[in-house]
């Protein structure tokens, strides 16, 4: 059995992380002091590599926390790890905010376009642009967890390979032959030529 590496320090002593999360989801405040060590830090940074802004990145990585302990029962240990699971979060949770702080910035800027009509072209590559979104969607539900994972981590959340290998607690060699696979799989998906 392999043992598994954690950022930050030596691998902590007791339960694992699944189930301090299930003792989480029953209501136990102490499973949920021990799960909050071992994810702020992870969370911190991430959020912090989306927002920039220090404070903003602390007040969303406390409510990245406040969502774990309200939503520990959601977890689903088959569909990955604990810790890509509270990353998910944390990363959803950050882009949230740049896009509230962005819609809000935008809705400025529309109120002064109200007047302008958009050209054909316009009109047609939106509509492009969101077919080909949906496109590379249908084409990342094609790959397996693993290389879904891999692919999300390194290249939605911007993780060094090495990094991701950590999280998924998978050799770093694997992580490259899954990432490889999995942008030849969507390659082949998009009909892209080499």
């Amino acid at each position: 059995m392999k043992e598994a590496v954690y950022i930050g320090g030596p691998a902590p002593v007791g339960p694992d992380l699944p189930e301090l999360l299930g003792r989480v989801a029953r209501g136990d405040q102490d499973a949920f002091a021990r799960v909050y060590d071992r994810v702020c830090g992870p969370v911190l940074g991430l959020v912090r590599s989306v927002l920039r802004d220090p404070a903003q990145s602390e007040e969303v990585a406390q409510e990245v926390l406040l969502e774990v302990w309200r939503s520990a029962a959601r977890y689903e240990r088959a569909r990955g790890s604990v810790m890509t699971w509270v990353l998910t979060l944390a990363h959803r949770r950050a882009v949230d905010r740049v896009r509230s702080a962005q819609a809000s910035s935008d809705r400025e800027h529309r109120a002064a376009l109200l007047e302008h009509v958009p050209a054909f072209d316009e009109v047609t590559e939106a509509v492009e642009a969101g077919l080909e979104r949906e496109q590379v969607r249908r084409c990342l539900r094609t790959l397996t967890e693993l290389q879904h994972q891999s692919v999300t981590l390194a290249y939605y959340q911007g993780l060094a390979y090495r990094e991701v290998a950590e999280l998924l607690s998978v050799p770093l060699g694997t992580v490259k032959t899954r990432l490889r696979d999995g942008l030849i799989r969507l390659r082949d998906c998009l009909g892209v030529q080499a």
